[in-house]
């Protein structure tokens, strides 16, 4: 009988032969946790269609991200409902916003070993729950813009590390660049969502952050799901006007977007684990037909093999125990 001279299953024999030749590591480090503050609710709000989670008050978000950061996940992302929405969303660069709020009492609390990210963008904070200042029916890219520099500016001193723009205005890096350079707050950190695309998967975000457009859609600003080379123009618009790290949303449907991305120019990249990846998930495990922890993990560990430095994702907390 001939046998293969190469033996490939040798290296998986045993649990400890496995994680010694393991490529892709997973660890709570790898993981950022998205947080929803709202205002006006005395007790955290739990939110239907993303089970586990949570719109927060003050107080249960710093407990909630200080067991987050006890698990040794890297940070949060930050997202904000205030109690006022207008035509303009006002109250997103408001120094006594619910965001701000929340970015200072994270930063109070946590310090600086913990990363806090705020989200930058106006969807949240419209009463047409669009992610820009609207003309003529569609979203005004410059006056948009004008908007989101003051927002930045606001994160920024309230205690963000980073601030993240996910409304996908055209400019939108080199003008909260240049505000927050103008405003000594050079240090402050810029994560482009430098392809965003226009998905499906966004369905439950939209119950937790109270954003749904009231009209039309965003494919005016959002990317069309069947394009990548476009995804590549859109990083490097991002990379060229300043963006400190590059993100892809979402994450399990574009993981070539996400190689991609990383092997075209080697930047700091995330990638968002979508609300609605984390639900499709969810409800498979709550009927049996998975493994909760199993293909959570699965996950992840497949985002960071497509080139993720930091994954995004609703598991952050339970996988950071898992991992430990």
């Amino acid at each position: 009988m001939t046998f293969p001279e190469r033996r490939l299953r040798r290296l998986r024999r045993t649990p400890g032969l496995r994680r010694a030749f393991t490529e892709t590591r997973l660890s709570p480090s790898d993981l950022i946790a998205p947080l929803f503050l709202k205002e006006g609710i005395s007790d955290p709000v739990p939110i239907s269609s993303m089970p586990g989670q949570q719109q927060h008050t003050l107080e249960s978000l710093v407990k909630d991200a200080r067991e987050v950061a006890e698990r040794g996940v890297a940070g949060v992302v930050l997202f904000g409902i205030p109690a006022h929405k207008d035509a303009t969303g006002s109250e997103a660069s408001s120094a006594q916003g619910i965001v701000q709020r929340g970015l200072a009492a994270l930063k109070d609390e946590l310090g600086d070993g913990f990363v806090v990210i705020a989200d930058l963008c106006l969807c949240e904070y419209t009463d047409h729950g669009h992610c820009g200042i609207i003309e003529n029916g569609d979203v005004a890219n410059d006056r948009t813009l004008e908007a989101y520099r003051r927002i930045a500016v606001s994160q920024a001193r309230a205690g963000a590390d980073i601030v993240a723009p996910s409304g996908m205005m055209d400019g939108q890096v080199v003008a909260i660049r240049q505000a927050l350079d103008s405003e000594g707050l050079g240090e402050t950190a810029i994560l482009a969502y430098a392809t965003k695309y226009a998905s499906s998967f966004y369905g439950p975000f939209r119950e937790a952050a109270e954003g749904a457009p009231q009209f039309g859609d965003r494919r005016s600003y959002q990317q069309d799901p069947a394009n990548v080379e476009e995804s590549l123009r859109e990083v490097a618009e991002d990379i060229e006007e300043g963006a400190d790290a590059v993100m892809v949303k979402p994450a399990i449907a574009y993981l070539d977007v996400v190689r991609a991305v990383k092997e075209t120019f080697g930047y700091p990249t995330a990638a968002y684990n979508v609300s609605g990846e984390y639900s499709m998930l969810m409800a498979a495990a709550e009927r049996g037909w998975l493994d909760e922890r199993q293909a959570t993990l699965e996950t992840l560990t497949s985002i960071r093999r497509a080139g993720a430095d930091l994954v995004i994702s609703y598991h952050a907390k339970k996988a950071a125990e898992w991992l430990a």
